[in-house]
């Protein structure tokens, strides 16, 4: 409890007694104490924590924002036939095969694992799928039996000898997915059960195509994020995904509906429509193809097209961010240089382009094209670069081909691993054992580090050095300082 400050209390004091002392000094005394602690010390410790809570609710959601974001831009595995594993005991274990595309090739369960232990039926079943189908990886998901799951794909490759390498993935959130409305929107025709294994084999080959399909809430990289204000995180990591996907851009062919909706200016109706629109005539092969999708008006065109991504030769400058608007002048820039829009489209064109446009002059450029600068630099860049991905410049997973165990470890051991979740006090980092090891913060740099945000993010994948094994907690403490 405050007590009143005697200051207060005299000025308080003066201001009510008269100059002839028509108010009793000892009772006056007592009001003013009552009313200090009945009414004025409660509402100022009302206040304080009210203010102390939304600030720890700000820093809370912060942090699950950076986070969610590192998530979502993890670079994709492009081009490769993934097989799926969703891991389990009892229930067995669920497999899908999947091609580069994300289409669904061919699903099975197998049961390695007790009570059934069919092993030797396990590995003919994936031998069976991995030859029929060509498979380049295996994504095992990190939930229950994944330990045991690895262990047994590792003695598989070992033992068959497949040039097959495998990778942990974060599971989180895929079995909210699998019985969630865009689970079965997306995946009708399958069981509860196998969508959580098609979706973790597809957010191996596109973490944020697949992420945005399931409640951020759901994916478990936060901060106390059950104790904050449900509707402020919900808004704030909406903002974070919508952010995410304009800033990776979309592919308008082949995103899904959910992925769709997230693009500046389409709502979840009229990217379903777009979607359904695509099926009935096949894929865009222009951007203004879009002013025929029911929904899109010229207000909802202007502000989604510059996000949405087409590669066909009927419009080249649809491989880049570049908005119909500026295509007048990102033409005019290119016929200066001897090109043509339809170069983009060729790797041997583009990387002569590059070198011309290192000694563009952008500023008497803008004036003769009548442009501004800032604009024109945006579209020089995106010329640079057509089809650029941002993500795929940042570290991709770790895929492993042998096991290891809290056994095997040894202090002093240096290991790589991938960075799950980043919080005020260190980072938790996967290294292929069966627990995520914990970087503290003091174990970061040698000089001094004010937050660990400033030094790894979701995703990052990161050499360490073991200082300890606690086999009976569980608990394995990283260093970086190697």
């Amino acid at each position: 409890m405050l007590r009143p400050d005697e200051a207060l209390l005299s000025a308080i004091r003066e201001s009510f007694i008269t100059e002839d002392g028509g108010i009793f000094r000892e009772q006056l005394d007592l009001a003013i104490e009552d009313g200090y602690k009945r009414l004025l010390s409660p509402a100022i410790e009302r206040e304080m924590r009210s203010m102390l809570t939304e600030k720890a609710e700000e820093h809370a959601i912060g942090v699950f924002e950076k986070n969610l974001r590192n998530l979502l831009l993890q670079s994709p595995v492009e081009g490769k036939v993934v097989l799926g594993i969703d891991p389990g005991y009892r229930t067995g274990s669920k497999i899908a095969v999947v091609d580069p595309t994300g289409k669904l090739l061919e699903t099975a369960t197998i049961y390695p694992h007790p009570p059934q232990e069919r092993r030797d039926e396990a590995v003919r079943i994936i031998r069976d799928l991995v030859g029929k189908h060509n498979v380049d990886v295996i994504a095992i998901g990190n939930g229950t039996a994944s330990r045991e799951t690895e262990v047994f794909i590792s003695e598989l490759i070992k033992d068959s000898g497949l040039s097959l390498r495998y990778v942990i993935v974060d599971e989180a959130g895929a079995s909210v997915y699998s019985a969630s409305d865009a689970g079965r929107e997306d995946l009708p025709d399958l069981d509860v059960s196998i969508r959580g294994a098609v979706s973790i084999a597809r957010r191996l080959q596109d973490p944020l195509a697949e992420l945005v399909k399931i409640d951020p809430k759901s994916i478990g990289v936060g901060l106390y994020q059950h104790d904050v204000n449900q509707a402020r995180l919900g808004e704030a990591l909406g903002n974070t995904v919508e952010s995410c996907v304009n800033y990776v851009g979309v592919d308008l062919n082949t995103a899904s509906a959910a992925l769709l909706s997230y693009v500046a200016g389409i709502s979840k109706n009229v990217a379903k429509n777009i979607v359904a629109f695509r099926e009935e005539n096949g894929a865009f092969k222009a951007r203004k193809e879009l002013r025929s999708v029911p929904g899109i008006g010229p207000k909802t065109f202007q502000q989604a097209a510059g996000f949405l991504r087409i590669r066909s030769f009927e419009d080249p400058f649809a491989i880049t961010p570049i908005h119909p608007e500026s295509y007048h002048v990102a033409e005019a820039v290119l016929v200066r240089l001897g090109f043509s829009p339809e170069d983009l489209l060729s790797r041997e064109k583009v990387t002569q382009l590059r070198r011309k446009l290192v000694d563009l002059d952008i500023k008497s450029l803008a004036e003769e094209l009548n442009t501004g600068i800032p604009t024109l630099e945006d579209i020089v860049d995106a010329l640079r670069r057509p089809g650029r991905d941002p993500r795929k410049e940042l570290p991709g997973p770790v895929f492993r081909s042998d096991v290891l165990s809290m056994e095997d470890l040894k202090p002093g051991m240096v290991v790589t691993g991938t960075v799950r979740n980043v919080v005020d006090f260190g980072a938790f980092v996967d290294i292929g054992v069966e627990r995520d090891g914990l970087v503290h913060i003091s174990e970061m740099s040698d000089s001094f580090v004010h937050s660990p945000h400033h030094v790894v993010a979701v995703g990052d994948v990161v050499s360490v050095k073991v200082i300890n094994i606690d086999s009976d907690r569980g608990r394995i403490s990283l260093s970086m300082r190697i």
